[in-house]
């Protein structure tokens, strides 16, 4: 191994070329971070001499990764690791088919029309009420849901333009009736000329203007609440029932 590989300054200049190939390739935010996060993390296991790496150094790393982490953070390490040897030190792969992580199909938690009625109805704040609602109705991931715009609604063709979806592909969905009418009472809540889900660190006053959506870690945590509150046994509730009862929409003072 070269003196000049085993420096510190030397993994950091590698490490933002990493950082720039991933944002190049077109790599979705998610993923961008668990990549580069997968190479901060084994150089400091090698501090920071990770361009020569031996299959027996990477089998222990991914082995001792294993005891604290789920396969799937293994797994995108591991990916991570190869982009970093692929675009950044123009090195073949030092050890193809290391990992098999185990095959298994387990069905989606699905929540009842009931039980979503009661989810909806115990939703105090408006924002998050018409949120879940329209995660629910539209059959979409949180994400989604999150980046949805005014423009994305076509009432004409009662249809939703969702962009940037898994695969970074955009799709649309149909969208119901009620659904549209829920939508149209919230925005004339917020009026927002962009954003469907304005966040709510200014208030009702603040949407208006706001140029960023609702906050993901504040959705998660209600979400948790509501759940916690309703007693649904779920892991991840989900459902895509268009049948529900929508929620009650009067002009509130706040979102």
């Amino acid at each position: 191994m070269s003196a000049l590989s085993s420096t510190p300054t030397t993994f950091e200049h590698d490490y933002q070329r990493h950082l720039q190939h991933l944002k190049l390739k077109g790599l979705r935010p998610k993923t961008i971070d668990a990549y580069a996060r997968a190479i901060r993390r084994i150089g400091e296991r090698f501090d920071h001499q990770i361009d020569q790496l031996t299959e027996a150094q990477l089998t222990d790393h991914l082995t001792a990764l294993l005891d604290s982490h789920s396969w799937s953070a293994v797994k995108l390490d591991l990916y991570g690791l190869k982009f970093y040897y692929a675009h950044v030190l123009r090195k073949p792969w030092i050890a193809p088919g290391l990992i098999k992580p185990p095959r298994g199909q387990h069905l989606p938690d699905i929540v009842t029309v009931e039980q979503a009625q009661h989810l909806f109805a115990a939703t105090r704040i408006v924002s998050y009420r018409v949120f879940f609602f329209t995660l629910y109705s539209l059959g979409l991931r949180l994400g989604e849901g999150l980046r949805l715009q005014v423009g994305d609604i076509d009432g004409a063709r009662l249809r939703v333009h969702v962009r940037n979806a898994k695969g970074n592909r955009d799709r649309l969905v149909p969208l119901p009736q009620v659904t549209y009418r829920v939508l149209q009472r919230f925005w004339c809540v917020h009026r927002n000329p962009v954003l469907l889900f304005p966040n709510r660190h200014a208030g009702l006053r603040g949407a208006t203007t706001a140029t960023t959506p609702l906050d993901r870690g504040g959705v998660q945590d209600a979400l948790r609440q509501v759940i916690a509150s309703c007693g649904i046994k779920k892991r991840s509730p989900r459902t895509a029932c268009a049948t529900a009862t929508p929620p009650t929409s009067s002009r509130p003072a706040s979102i």
